[in-house]
């Protein structure tokens, strides 16, 4: 966004201004206040009274009886419901409290995992500032950072929260760290004097401050452009709010199920009560089937079976380092086509690294990854010994120097952290690698001087006086001569530094050579080649006196330079997102970089990690906003790298990639993700990088910041979305056979072959424990092979209408066979028949419907315990109700003898023998869908 909304500081009125766009002097006379005295009280106060208070503004919280009532919404709950009131008007009080029970569990489960969602704004909150330092009637004053208002002039130092959004009027070495904000890794140098274009984007305007970030280095000073909700950082507040949770997938389609079901069973039931009815049936007797037939048609135990499954993926989602804010969540990722990931932190490790070292024409690698001071040189892909490249020492000597980094060891002497600029870290980093650890430099070189980095010099000067001339470390700056003689170390843009140089120093630490235009050129084509491959560089340059300089003057300090050298750094990718990278790919899910940083760095940083061809486009913030809404939506079904985005513009990406039916999973860990990660279908953020705001709008959270743990995730929630189809398959499978089993018998004339009683019963036993065993499943051996599904693919696809139809036609004919096998034989026995062999086939389909593609051989027989627990326990009691005398009462039933089991046990045993077969054809048409 290239302009600011802002109240106007005299009326109030909201006026648009790109601040800066416009040198200070105008920026002072349109917010009416003087930069040596600011604003007096009473106008403070009036303008307090405008603009209100500089803080962020809260959405209204869900109440507890919305997020009860939201739980309550879906169809088949409410169908549930009334089935539990006509049980309970009938007087079957045990499956009316059974059904409620059922209902009750859902909705608590629900409640309690989704009361934490909406805490975005009140962790955006602890980013502002407690206390700002202020200039009010000509005196500087502490206040509370909720009172600054527009117009304000605030002072700004190291280690300080900036507490609004500022146009800076002084910047002195002033650096400030906007990674939250913007994505760049490297803390951005602010200039007060220059004056940008309109349209610069956020990450490049460098002469202002923005509320919520960082100052890491220097001082400043600046006057208060925004406050409140009117900052960018309230921009992102306003935009959480604006944004729509919306319905994930698996919500949509258990709806669409229920309706379905719902509606079908509806109708059947009225069709066996009004067939039964004219037959000369019982009314009462034809009700009471009709209800118990819909109370088995509805598969009651799918709400609390579907929320107990997604909890126990849950469990594995922590075990593999996801953390999950949303139950319907777990689903979600497993049915992602695109992963948005921000670079920093994410792909990389938000550790700035020195990765290569230029001196007098041999190029350097250094391995080692962030901060640990552990690593390797190697020339050629060789490993070097330092002492045959003394000029490397020296460079690195020389960075370590002119360096205001600290790198912090715990007492045992491991590496704790590093204090300071990234970029400063990264040297010091290096140079541990190299032996020369900071504390003996500084002892060695005491630090007698210095002129601070300046963002027009580029530069940084220090100078050091040599207190032990005999130590090895600092042969490169001995002298014969016994006196007192000073090192004065320069680090800059290479391009300046080298322009202050007479001479470079020689790979084998000899005299210094005089600088020729071929040697120069050769320097700058040096630097050319770093800067190609994305890494921030820096000159290096030293001279040694014989005297304590007179005065710490650029113009004294800087003159006959020698060049030691170039250094190259990055913050380099995490090792392991490549193969994580490349299993997303072969799981069909693309993956698209979304980054605030500069073209080129984000292109290399791409291609290292495979997820850009070698000269791939990158598309930028500044060609987006050129773009309509359309074109980005044809742009985004290629680009796979975005550099230099706004908040807005990931917004704008993540709604484009949905435009093209994408099911999106947005990751970051900074301020500036959290409107895109709330508007994706999945938002997922860093646990350890990630700021309270990320985290809090995220419906995962990563605890280990591990691009692999996506992966994982995906995988984890691709098994449980399979899960939830498997035991969906198993009980459509057998409620529509149940619903044939009496709807055919009845509108023949022979009655129904099940009590009522029996179907309820029935009902509880298979619909219970081995249904949630399916959802215990480990998932097919092709889980990552297999394409994301379609996204308006319904619950109950082309495959399974197949194998749900199969199935029902063999339950229904093998059950209706028993019943009239036991019809001609002995009547007594043809409802128990019926009952045994419906009851045990639908236990037997438990089995065969652990896989919809592998046979049973292949996945295992008897390798899920709790399948085999919960099959035992429900054979149990279907023999229970056989054998135990009062039971036979309740039940209606008589106890079978061989000469019925014998009859029985064949047509038991076909549904399940057809299951397999199924399978090898279901299996062959989804290989030929794959080739």
């Amino acid at each position: 966004m290239a302009e600011t909304v802002q109240p106007n500081p005299q009326n109030g009125e909201e006026i648009s201004v790109s601040w800066h766009s416009l040198d200070t002097n105008e920026v002072l006379n349109r917010l009416s206040t003087a930069v040596d005295r600011g604003l007096t009280s009473q106008e403070a106060e009036a303008r307090l009274a405008r603009h209100g208070l500089n803080q962020l503004i809260e959405g209204a919280r869900p109440t507890f009886l919305k997020m009860v009532l939201d739980q309550l919404k879906s169809f088949v709950v409410l169908l549930l419901i009334g089935a539990s009131i006509i049980s309970a008007i009938l007087g079957e009080w045990v499956d009316a409290s059974a059904i409620i029970a059922i209902v009750v569990l859902n909705t608590v489960l629900g409640v309690i995992q989704e009361s934490r969602a909406e805490q975005a704004l009140a962790a955006l909150k602890k980013l502002a500032a407690p206390e700002a330092q202020v200039l009010r009637d000509g005196k500087r004053v502490s206040l509370p950072a909720h009172q600054l208002v527009p117009g304000d002039i605030v002072f700004l130092e190291a280690g300080n929260f900036v507490p609004a959004d500022l146009r800076l009027l002084e910047a002195v070495n002033l650096r400030v760290d906007e990674a939250a904000l913007t994505g760049e890794s490297v803390p951005v140098q602010k200039s007060a004097a220059v004056v940008l274009p309109t349209d610069a984007p956020l990450g490049e305007r460098k002469n202002s401050a923005f509320m919520g970030t960082t100052v890491t280095y220097g001082r400043g000073k600046g006057v208060v452009i925004s406050t409140g909700m009117h900052t960018q950082l309230g921009l992102i507040a306003s935009m959480l709010q604006s944004v729509e949770q919306e319905e994930t997938p698996l919500q949509q389609k258990l709806e669409q199920l229920g309706k379905t079901l719902g509606w079908a069973c509806l109708v059947i039931c009225a069709v066996v009560f009004g067939v039964g009815w004219l037959r000369g049936g019982d009314p009462l007797e034809m009700f009471m089937v009709a209800v118990s037939l819909a109370i088995a048609a509805v598969p009651e135990g799918l709400p609390a079976i579907v929320t107990i499954s997604l909890a126990l993926g849950m469990r594995e989602m922590v075990r593999r380092h996801a953390l999950i804010r949303r139950l319907a969540s777990v689903e979600t990722l497993g049915s992602a086509t695109v992963i948005c990931s921000d670079k920093t932190g994410t792909l990389t490790q938000n550790e700035m690294t020195v990765t290569r070292l230029w001196v007098d024409g041999v190029n350097v690698e250094i391995t080692g990854i962030g901060y640990n001071p552990i690593g390797e040189f190697r020339c050629n892909g060789e490993k070097v010994n330092l002492a045959d490249l003394p000029g490397i020492q020296t460079a690195l000597w020389i960075g370590a120097l002119n360096n205001d980094a600290l790198l912090e060891y715990s007492e045992d002497g491991s590496f704790q952290r590093m204090v300071g600029d990234p970029t400063e870290g990264a040297i010091l980093v290096a140079a541990a690698k190299a032996g020369a650890f900071p504390s003996q430099l500084n002892t060695a070189y005491p630090r007698d001087g210095e002129v601070p980095f300046d963002s027009t010099r580029k530069r940084m000067i220090t100078v050091h006086k040599v207190a032990q001339p005999q130590t090895a470390d600092i042969s490169p700056f001995q002298d014969s001569t016994p006196r007192e003689w000073f090192v004065i170390a320069v680090k800059g843009a290479p391009d300046m530094v080298l322009n202050l140089c007479t001479h470079y120093h020689p790979m084998n630490n000899g005299q210094p050579a005089p600088l020729s235009d071929e040697k120069r050129a050769e320097i700058l084509a040096a630097n050319d080649a770093m800067t190609r491959d994305a890494l921030r560089v820096l000159g290096l340059a030293y001279r040694v006196v014989d005297r304590q300089p007179a005065e710490y003057a650029e113009k004294t300090l800087e003159k006959d330079l020698v060049f030691a050298g170039l250094v190259g750094m990055i913050d380099p990718p995490r090792a392991e997102v490549a193969p994580a990278l490349q299993t997303a790919r072969q799981a069909g899910i693309r993956t698209i970089m979304i980054t605030g940083d500069y073209p080129n760095t984000a292109a290399a940083i791409a291609e290292s990690i495979t997820l850009l061809e070698p000269g791939g486009s990158v598309l930028t913030g500044k060609q987006m906003d050129e773009m309509e809404d359309a074109e980005l939506q044809e742009a985004v079904k290629t680009t796979s790298v975005y550099a230099r985005v706004s908040p807005e513009h990931k917004m704008r990406i993540v709604q484009a990639l949905q435009a093209n039916h994408h099911v999106v999973a947005m990751t970051g860990d900074g301020v500036n993700d959290a409107p895109a990660i709330k508007m994706a279908n999945i938002g997922v953020a860093m646990g350890i990088t990630g700021t309270d705001v990320a985290k809090e709008t995220a419906d995962m959270v990563l605890t280990d910041d591990n691009y692999v743990s996506i992966v994982s995730a995906v995988e984890q929630g691709r098994i449980i979305y399979s899960n939830i189809r498997k035991f969906v398959y198993y009980l459509i499978s057998c409620n529509m056979a149940e619903i044939l089993v009496i709807f055919i018998p009845t509108i023949l004339g022979y009655g129904s072959p099940l009590q009522a009683i029996q179907l309820l019963w029935l009902n509880l036993v298979t619909d219970g424990a081995p249904a949630l065993a399916l959802g215990t499943e480990k998932g097919d051996p092709d889980i990552m092979e297999q394409k994301p599904r379609p996204y308006n693919e319904p619950i109950i696809n082309t495959q399974m209408q197949i194998g749900v139809l199969i199935q029902t036609i063999f339950i229904t004919s093998t059950t209706l066979a028993a019943f009239f096998i036991g019809l001609a034989h002995n009547p007594d026995y043809a409802h128990t028949m019926a009952f045994t062999t419906l009851s045990i086939s639908e236990l037997l389909r438990a089995y065969t419907a652990r896989s919809e593609y592998f046979p049973l051989l292949k996945i295992g027989v008897f390798n899920n315990k709790w399948m085999n627990y919960a099959i035992a326990a429900s054979l149990i009691l279907i023999l229970l109700v056989l054998y135990v005398p009062f039971l036979n009462v309740v039940f209606k039933t008589v106890p079978l003898g061989l000469p019925e089991w014998s009859r029985i046990l064949p047509l038991i045993v076909i549904p399940s023998i057809a299951a397999e077969v199924t399978k090898i054809f279901l299996r062959k048409s989804l290989q030929r869908a794959k080739a």
